[in-house]
């Protein structure tokens, strides 16, 4: 099976824009690693951002990193897992050694790895990982488990909000990592979420979800008015708002649905060269506290016990399955706005 006689099928990128579908050897099993075959690979916009060379994007690259598999094979190494098992995946390495990681910030570790941006990801037939990095999972699909590396990000997100009791939420963007946030916002002491986000497929999952307790249905082409009912309706703002779209403009404007004393979290994936204007007075007056959400950092354990469990809702997210061959296709389908969730399946 290690032999690297042995090849399998993967995207494989040689620069920014620039891939095929190609037989690539089959990856060694070293002996703390655990060798899986690919089950299902979830693509979600960072995988549009490596595209373009963004991102932490290394090349030449396979890239996917929401990553669920089966186990075929073990190093000598390793224990806790057979063949047979189905996991998930933890795509994030670090040094351990780092300015940051040496002050227990691992996650901003200078020399940050993560499978599928900068190591060989998951949009292929095979993937060989260590065996620390792997979660067991029984009750999901495999097309439902892709979501766990989306929910291991919101876990954090709740960890970089720190959000009391009773807060009030606005969330915009009903990405599939938008909806689970707003799942655990309200499994976590909210007393409002309120999901604003372009009417469509993801405002339909939404509320088939029960994923917030309000829904503010955008207009795509004109949604300045809605936008404006939304402050009249909500004067003293929210204390908690999540942008979640990754949009330029909606970043600069969320700003100004914080209440004084609130928090502002950026937690989408943006273009390199997005800027945003504030105004530091009111920030400064307002006492806004602005935080990031970058990805996760030992995050895996909660997400998969929220989902595993069916305590975090995920049924339906995926809503279109490709198979290697079609990944253009499945990148022109994400782009397209028109469908939730995609997953890559061998």
């Amino acid at each position: 099976m290690t032999s690297s006689t042995q090849t399998m099928r993967a995207v494989w990128y040689t620069q920014a824009r620039e891939f095929e579908v190609r037989e690539v050897p089959i990856p060694q099993v070293g002996k703390d690693e655990v060798l899986l075959k690919i089950k299902a690979c979830g693509i979600c916009g960072t995988d549009n951002h490596v595209h373009e060379g963004e991102f932490i994007a290394v090349f030449p690259l396979i890239p996917g990193h929401e990553v669920v598999g089966e186990v075929v094979d073990v190093g000598e190494n390793v224990t806790g897992f057979e063949k047979g098992q189905r996991c998930v995946a933890d795509p994030t390495t670090v040094c351990g050694s780092c300015f940051y990681c040496r002050r227990g910030r691992s996650l901003l570790c200078e020399n940050y790895i993560g499978i599928g941006c900068s190591a060989p990801g998951g949009f292929a037939e095979y993937i060989s990982l260590k065996a620390n990095k792997l979660f067991k999972i029984y009750n999901l699909s495999d097309e439902e488990a892709t979501l766990i590396e989306p929910a291991a990000c919101a876990v954090h997100g709740m960890d970089q909000l720190n959000a009391s009791v009773g807060v009030e939420a606005l969330i915009v963007g009903a990405g599939p990592t938008g909806l689970i946030l707003a799942q655990m916002l309200k499994l976590n002491g909210a007393a409002r979420v309120v999901i604003a986000a372009n009417k469509g497929i993801k405002m339909d999952l939404a509320k088939q979800l029960d994923a917030g307790t309000e829904y503010i249905e955008l207009d795509r082409e004109n949604p300045q008015s809605q936008w404006e009912q939304l402050k009249k309706g909500n004067p003293y703002g929210f204390d908690v708002v999540v942008e979640a779209t990754g949009t330029e403009q909606v970043a600069n404007d969320s700003i100004d649905y914080v209440r004084r004393g609130g928090t502002l979290m950026i937690y989408g994936v943006y273009n390199n060269d997005a800027l945003v204007h504030w105004s530091p007075f009111k920030i400064f007056l307002n006492e806004i506290r602005i935080v990031g959400s970058f990805a996760q950092m030992h995050c895996f354990p909660r997400a998969v016990a929220y989902l595993d469990s069916g305590r975090i809702k995920v049924k339906g997210m995926v809503t279109d399955v490709f198979p290697i061959a079609d990944y253009a296709a499945a990148l022109e389908k994400l782009r397209s706005r028109a469908a939730v969730k995609i997953a890559i399946k061998p």
